[in-house]
């Protein structure tokens, strides 16, 4: 989540978790990373250790940023990650290097990132609506939540969603809670079911080469030791913890982890973990998508200034409509009046087509 939002919802409380909808600015294109996630044929336990062979095979995640990117300095402490898959879940493992381990939250559904802790972002379809996030501290105490729409278009965070069949597990390498010795790291283990993606009994099949849209972060408060315990380090003018560090997979560009378009690229290869790699390629149109986002977040602009969307593309200062990605030759569209637009981008046989309407919401024509 970004500071602007857990400041909000820390001074709110958990009975309401939405923000106004804002103009974004739109941050300078930042190339998603990719993981190619190879299948296990054997059962992975869970306890928060990586004994098992697949685990072993697995390849390592690049290590993690400064979610801004290079604009900041690098994460001072190691976070990295494997991922798995079989029919039925999701493994994904994480090593968080860390000399001080320190967790204060037991219940379910508590505002987790007020504690160090490591943070999963899925959308499966890629659309940037109907999304998910998991949360996890070094308790292995979780909070799981479902937006229907990202803060910015006035999403509510729905709290009651649960990742129903989950399992997650922690392991500390060194002592939690003990201030004054010297720890490694902790580590943290979770099978997600497909199922808990899907909807109304929904189905999730994965198939070879299926593409989603996945982020991970991990929050980190600077601490100083009081009277034998951890405590935030503070702001002296202020009295107020500093802000928090977000370290992430994939750079986000912008202190804000709700913005989906951002988030990295997950393949699956039907393949067991430990075959030879195989070179996958983000598809063209992925990229070619941010001219719908500079539509986007000009029309915002527009309508803070004129009261209505603007009905055309010279209304928004936009006055070439083809552009060129990759080789491939696309033409922008869009389709207006005062209350909505629809943006459209298409190759020349409308093999590769995608829009975004006034809401961030996009869609991508399938094959």
């Amino acid at each position: 989540m970004s500071q602007l939002i857990r400041h909000v919802i820390a001074g709110m409380g958990l009975a309401c978790l939405s923000l106004p909808s804002f103009a974004q600015k739109k941050a300078a294109y930042l190339a998603p990373r990719q993981y190619h996630v190879y299948q296990t044929t054997t059962p992975i336990k869970l306890d928060g250790k990586p004994d098992e062979a697949a685990w072993q095979k697995a390849e390592w995640s690049q290590d993690f940023t400064d979610i801004e990117g290079d604009k900041q300095p690098a994460p001072a402490m190691r976070t990295r990650l494997k991922m798995l898959w079989d029919q039925d879940y999701l493994y994904i493992l994480t090593e968080l290097e860390d000399q001080n381990i320190w967790a204060t939250l037991h219940q379910h559904d508590t505002i987790i990132y007020h504690d160090n802790d490591f943070e999963v972002f899925v959308d499966p379809d890629g659309d940037t609506h109907q999304y998910f996030e998991l949360e996890i501290n070094p308790y292995n105490t979780v909070m799981d939540l479902f937006m229907p729409k990202p803060y910015r278009e006035n999403g509510d965070a729905l709290m009651n969603w649960d990742a129903q069949g989950m399992r997650t597990a922690t392991h500390i390498d060194g002592t939690l809670n003990k201030p004054g010795d010297k720890d490694k790291k902790w580590t943290v283990e979770m099978a997600i079911p497909f199922s808990a993606f899907g909807f109304f009994n929904q189905h999730i099949k994965m198939k070879d080469s299926t593409m989603w849209r996945i982020n991970f972060s991990r929050v980190e408060w600077d601490t100083d030791i009081v009277n034998g315990k951890y405590v935030k380090r503070t702001d002296k003018a202020s009295g107020k913890p500093l802000p928090e560090h977000n370290w992430v997979w994939s750079p986000q560009g912008i202190i804000n982890m709700h913005a989906p378009e951002k988030w990295g690229y997950l393949f699956f290869v039907q393949r067991p973990v430990g075959s030879t790699p195989i070179k996958l390629s983000i598809p063209a149109i992925e990229e070619a998508k941010e001219t719908l986002w500079d539509v986007y977040h000009k029309q915002h602009e527009y309508r803070q200034s004129h009261g209505r969307y603007a009905t055309s593309l010279s209304d928004l200062g936009i006055t070439e409509s083809t552009f060129t990605v990759n080789g491939i030759t696309y033409t922008l569209t869009m389709e207006a009046i005062s209350g909505q637009y629809t943006a459209t981008i298409s190759d020349k046989t409308g093999a590769q087509r995608a829009s975004i309407d006034q809401e961030g919401k996009v869609t991508t024509k399938k094959h």
